[in-house]
């Protein structure tokens, strides 16, 4: 099972790397119409081989396709594709436990188009953005994302939210994105409750569009933030929802360094789970203000980072270093897009560019 946010390119992977397969688009009545008239009777008379695009708008798939699989021998004879996490799998996990593996895929990373630098930066991953040449068009793009997100795709899968107060979430996130959430701040500006909020928000992260961060807990006597961190997931996404229309405004803009720091981690995440079987990823945060900004785990123990746009500056690595001390942790990374070459700063700290990460290069010892 292949999940992702629409337009990201599930579709595209899934013709090319599986030529000869059939696949059917199940938002289109025609390929709906062969499945739901008889889910158990198509299986049977198509056994394998078979891309089910869009599969959570049929959910009574999901039971038919594990009666499909206890029957019939061989792995990886269906695949599915969806674009609405919650949806795809909830119904997988209780039809399919045990019978079904899942890959998340994302928009372009910045070490798949190393050559675009900050144009990846500002306009994001989505491989229509990067494949259209005019300015104009990209800002389109943007807004018929967002409006067949709201409008369509949720109210497709039953989900009933008012497009105009997602929207306006998604713009409030936007700005505080890099920041803790505060979840009686959003409602209290959207003028809903904090459960209607918490059940937007994981809307949001259902459709791939938002991401949480934890709070790293540990066995501490210092007092640690419990409260996640919330990032828009494609920078290109947030600088249109920031209402930034071209590049040059990203230089004057007041979140451009929570907008690297998003860039990162982000990267990071996508391309350490390539590596792992079960990644963590957190940050760290005392409540006297001490952090770090992003804090992971591929089996070989915690290793943190702080990114930063500039200049170190005279604190710098502050932070990092009583992360370290407390976590009891022998290095520690900085990232920044200030230098071009690594460089060792003692007390355990390495100091790496960014353009070193854009270019999947990451430390040997991070995926050992």
């Amino acid at each position: 099972m292949v999940g992702g946010s629409r337009q990201c390119g599930k579709t595209t992977l899934a013709h090319r790397v599986l030529r000869g397969w059939r696949h059917l688009d199940l938002e289109r009545q025609a390929d709906r119409g062969l499945v739901t008239a008889d889910p158990d009777g198509f299986l049977t008379a198509n056994p394998r081989r078979v891309v089910f695009d869009e599969a959570q708008v049929v959910p009574e798939l999901f039971p038919a396709l594990r009666s499909a699989v206890d029957r019939g021998k061989g792995k990886g004879r269906y695949v599915l594709l969806g674009s609405v996490s919650p949806r795809l799998v909830k119904a997988a996990g209780e039809s399919l436990a045990g019978r079904v593996g899942l890959l998340e895929l994302s928009p372009f990373l910045c070490s798949e188009v190393p050559t675009r630098g900050d144009e990846r930066w500002f306009w994001g991953g989505y491989p229509t953005v990067l494949a259209s040449r005019r300015r104009a068009d990209r800002v389109d793009w943007f807004d018929a994302y967002v409006r067949t997100f709201v409008e369509r795709d949720l109210a497709a899968i039953g989900l009933r939210v008012a497009p105009s107060r997602l929207r306006a979430l998604l713009q409030m996130l936007s700005h505080v994105h890099g920041h803790l959430l505060n979840m009686s701040d959003l409602a209290r500006s959207l003028g809903v409750s904090v459960p209607t909020v918490s059940h937007h928000l994981e809307v949001l992260e259902g459709g791939f569009l938002v991401r949480r961060l934890a709070p790293h807990f540990a066995n501490l006597q210092k007092r640690l933030t419990k409260s996640p961190k919330v990032y828009v997931r494609d920078s290109g996404l947030l600088h249109h929802l920031a209402g930034l229309r071209e590049q040059k405004q990203l230089e004057a803009w007041p979140g451009r360094g929570r907008s690297f720091e998003g860039l990162v981690i982000e990267e990071l995440i996508q391309q350490l789970s390539l590596g792992s079987s079960s990644p963590y990823f957190a940050f760290w945060r005392t409540q006297a203000g001490a952090e770090v900004d992003f804090l992971f785990d591929v089996g070989n123990g915690l290793v943190p980072v702080e990114i930063k746009w500039g200049p170190l500056g005279r604190d710098g690595t502050k932070g990092l270093l009583s992360c370290m001390q407390d976590l009891h942790l022998r290095r520690g990374y900085v990232v920044t897009a200030s230098i071009d070459e690594a460089w060792d700063m003692g007390n355990g700290i390495t100091v790496l560019p960014w353009r070193q990460i854009a270019a999947g290069e990451l430390p040997r010892d991070w995926n050992r």
